[in-house]
């Protein structure tokens, strides 16, 4: 097949996927092309501002494809990323994802550094130290410093490694706003199981959702809130990464952590087969990631010290791959799946600048460790030196 004049192969090269986008946010959102050499990141570094800076990830998770987000016909769904984040940012046009394309797996690997090779579907915690382990051992952060607001399909363990040096109790705490919600009804949902729903993938195989005492404890301890108050509010969202915003919001009023993660995961609910579904989740992931950034400009324990990341896990099928399922899934391991992208913001952050060299997810870690002053010893990414 071809589609004006290119090859449906050529398309979905990973090169061609990269210059599309650069082009598309030098016309759209008037970024100008960097280079390593000269377009490197102002960040200032010494101990005391290290002591201040924040840093927060978001994965614009569930995996989304250029044909909705950064190609022409995509950008009606992500106004907030292309007209107020993006000229903002440093973005990456070109990172490759070499591991396992599963969700949470491939959120482990970001963490680590490392791609895991687990199963996908497994409750286990990474092998390799995490991020958080790296940053709370080295520079001695009490763990109420470090949270990771997650999907709760198995991502309970992704806060800290089984690797002996570092853990136990050197991890980030876990929250899973869909176990909250669990406990805080006692299992009257009242109509909220459009929030509550866990698996899109192989929802014959979801496990009941969990929920108790520990969950209840962090309502009252950790986010100061009732369970009156969290369900009265939960009744007015309409999906789970609503629910994880509002969560990532009140720990930052509350705890104020200088290292916060949130993994979104509506998109994924492009597994149902619903295109509709999917692009509806795109651009409520697009609000919500222009959401989250208006909340860390109106805290003032947050406002001008820190720097945001916001990056899928991995794209999603092309439709012109054999065996393949398009828009539905992310099996092929084609460019369209492996080939995504990352927008760095915030503080010290070089502001309207595209970069389109290939980066890969891994390289997250380390870069990380140069910012906050930690060192990410078994990770095995590459430093992003336009960041440093």
């Amino acid at each position: 097949m071809a589609i004006h004049g290119r090859s449906s192969f050529d398309l979905f090269d990973p090169r061609l996927l990269s210059l599309n986008r650069r082009e598309f946010l030098r016309d759209v959102a008037g970024m100008a092309l960097g280079s390593a050499l000269v377009g490197g990141s102002p960040f200032l570094h010494g101990q005391t501002i290290r002591q201040k800076r924040k840093v927060i990830v978001v994965t614009f998770g569930g995996g989304a494809r250029d044909q909705e987000t950064f190609a022409p016909g995509g950008q009606a769904n992500i106004p907030h990323l292309l007209q107020e984040l993006a000229p903002q940012s440093s973005f990456f046009t070109h990172m490759t994802n070499q591991g396992i394309l599963g969700h949470y797996v491939a959120t482990a690997s970001l963490i680590t550094g490392v791609y895991e090779t687990f199963n996908n579907f497994s409750a286990v915690p990474p092998a390799n130290p995490t991020a958080f382990e790296y940053f709370r051992k080295d520079l001695r952060r009490p763990a109420s410093n470090t949270w990771v607001v997650a999907p709760s399909n198995g991502f309970n363990r992704i806060g800290e490694s089984d690797y002996r040096s570092y853990g136990p109790g050197f991890g980030a705490g876990v929250i899973l706003p869909k176990h909250l919600l669990s406990a805080a009804s006692r299992g009257k949902v009242d109509n909220l199981d459009h929030i509550l729903r866990d698996n899109y993938e192989t929802p014959l195989f979801t496990p009941v959702l969990g929920g108790g005492e520990v969950e209840l404890q962090q309502l009252e301890n950790v986010l100061k809130l009732s369970v009156e108050d969290f369900m009265s509010h939960a009744r007015t969202l309409s999906s789970p990464d609503e629910l994880s915003l509002y969560v990532v919001k009140q720990l930052m009023r509350q705890q104020a952590p200088s290292f916060l993660w949130l993994t979104m995961h509506d998109i994924d609910v492009a597994h149902t087969g619903a295109y509709s579904l999917y692009v509806e989740a795109i651009q409520r992931t697009d609000r919500l990631c222009a959401d989250l950034w208006n909340a860390v400009q109106s805290n003032p324990e947050y406002a001008g010290n820190t720097t945001m990341f916001i990056l899928p896990d991995f794209g999603r099928d092309s439709d012109f791959v054999a065996g393949g399922n398009g828009f539905q899934h992310h099996r092929t391991g084609d460019a369209a799946s492996r080939t995504t992208w990352m927008m760095a913001l915030g503080a010290g952050v070089r502001e309207g600048v595209v970069y389109d060299r290939v980066v890969q997810p891994i390289d997250l870690v380390p870069t990380l460790g140069s910012l906050m002053g930690f060192t990410a010893g078994r990770a095995q990414g590459s430093l992003i030196r336009e960041l440093l």
